[in-house]
């Protein structure tokens, strides 16, 4: 076990409420990984390797439906975990995970994992809690495709990418990527974009950097309420 091992399960918030000795068994178990860009970490029907946590990267984790049409599920960043459900749960991977960038990541295997929670009562609340948060979360990417329209969910995507400050900002992943995820066609997203830039809300730079102009305008939009143009 390494410090960047420690640093990496310590500074992840699925495990933020995990501390003493079962923070310590947790990271007796973990394994460094590394991934090239691009390289595939599991596929959909594979057994669950256990939970892996992100260091550092961006792990893309997509259906791939038979027609070999894909839909990107959610981007895993550093601090972030995925194949959680899978190893708790005990079943197969149900989506592919692969690195869209060079991401080290920790492994905690699914066996000894498992071991774990039948054993650590107060491992077991603790990841409880998180959970609650990860369903949260779910919730609000249904909220997105349901209640949302296209200007909205990219609206909050920009939001979210863009931080609280004023400063440009890139976007993570490539554009097809994040149609994908907020369940549009790149075409959509592309016209969506520069619609708002047409209105005033962002700003497009060069070498593809954007801007937030008009945060509170883009807050509403993402909330529903178009602002007045």
């Amino acid at each position: 076990m390494t410090d960047a091992v420690r640093d990496i399960l310590s500074s992840c918030r699925f495990f933020a409420r995990v501390r003493g000795r079962s923070f310590e068994r947790l990271a007796a178990m973990a394994l460094p990984k590394r991934f090239d860009k691009g390289e595939v970490i599991f596929r959909q029907g594979d057994p669950c390797p256990g939970v892996y946590v992100v260091g550092s990267g961006t792990v893309r984790v997509f259906k791939r439906a038979p027609n070999g049409k894909e839909h990107v599920l959610h981007f895993v960043d550093a601090g972030l975990t995925f194949a959680e459900v899978a190893a708790i749960g005990g079943f197969d991977c149900p989506a592919f995970a692969e690195a869209a960038s060079a991401t080290s990541c920790v492994l905690l295997p699914r066996e000894p994992f498992a071991r774990a929670l039948r054993e650590d009562h107060e491992l077991c609340l603790q990841l409880m809690e998180s959970m609650a948060f990860w369903v949260r979360h779910l919730v609000g990417l249904m909220e997105d495709i349901v209640l949302r329209d296209a200007a909205g969910r990219l609206a909050r995507l920009l939001l979210e990418a863009a931080g609280p400050g004023a400063e440009p900002f890139t976007l993570a992943s490539l554009k097809k990527d994040l149609a994908s995820h907020l369940n549009l066609t790149s075409e959509t997203f592309s016209r969506t974009l520069k619609r708002l830039e047409r209105e005033g809300l962002i700003e497009q730079l060069e070498g593809g950097a954007l801007r937030v102009l008009r945060r509170d305008d883009l807050r509403d939009l993402a909330d529903g309420l178009y602002p007045t143009m």
